[in-house]
């Protein structure tokens, strides 16, 4: 819900980064795989319980994350697999957090099990939909390299809900709750979106029927 409007202001602010990849000899590819090595990083201080380390490298590797596909772009480096990968280790990054908060707190064992459970059906149906909606020619809502459908919950709410996690450990019970409930509700609303589209008679965005 809120990395779109991310995306649009990012590249304003992304020049000292992609000069840093220039100037350290970085593909776009490498800057992937740095953005899920900081993501493991994250995962090791949140086993171990330094949260605000955690936070920063999180963090961190999301910023990694959202710029490898500007630099691949300003680069001319763009390439079919480099959106493969990114989406590949974005959601091994997100997962890998989970595996850690499992570690540090295995009295929710069941919530986190849940968590990665919303997580397959979230990227399966975001793809789904996207080929799809590619399908029919509809206008794209970004430039990301793969197509994903739109959710309530995409890269940068759970970044906010893994920095909640971290800082407010007591309120680990209800926090998860919420947030098993958001990818939840992110699938329903996807599929109700999805049946809207592509079943039978569509409304294309302009309103006329397809």
């Amino acid at each position: 819900m809120i990395d779109n409007p991310f995306r649009q202001v990012l590249p304003r602010f992304a020049g000292p980064m992609l000069r840093m990849y220039g100037a350290l000899g970085l593909s776009p590819n490498a800057v992937s795989v740095l953005a899920f090595a900081l993501a493991g990083v994250a995962a090791g201080f949140t086993v171990v319980d330094w949260p605000l380390a955690a936070i920063a490298f999180w963090w961190l590797g999301r910023l990694a994350d959202g710029t490898d596909g500007i630099y691949a772009r300003e680069t001319g480096q763009a390439s079919d697999f480099g959106a493969y990968l990114d989406i590949v280790l974005d959601m091994a990054a997100y997962s890998l957090m989970v595996l850690a908060f499992d570690q540090l707190h295995p009295e929710l064992h069941d919530r986190w099990l849940w968590m990665l459970f919303f997580y397959v059906l979230c990227i399966a149906s975001a793809l789904a939909l996207g080929m799809q909606e590619a399908n029919r020619k509809l206008a794209p809502r970004d430039d990301r390299g793969l197509r994903l459908g739109a959710g309530l919950a995409e890269g940068g709410e759970t970044g906010i809900a893994y920095t909640l996690f971290l800082l407010f450990p007591a309120q680990l019970p209800w926090l998860t709750g919420v947030w098993i409930a958001i990818l939840a509700t992110t699938v329903v609303a996807r599929t109700l979106l999805a049946r809207r589209l592509l079943a039978g008679d569509r409304t294309d965005p302009d309103g006329s029927v397809g």
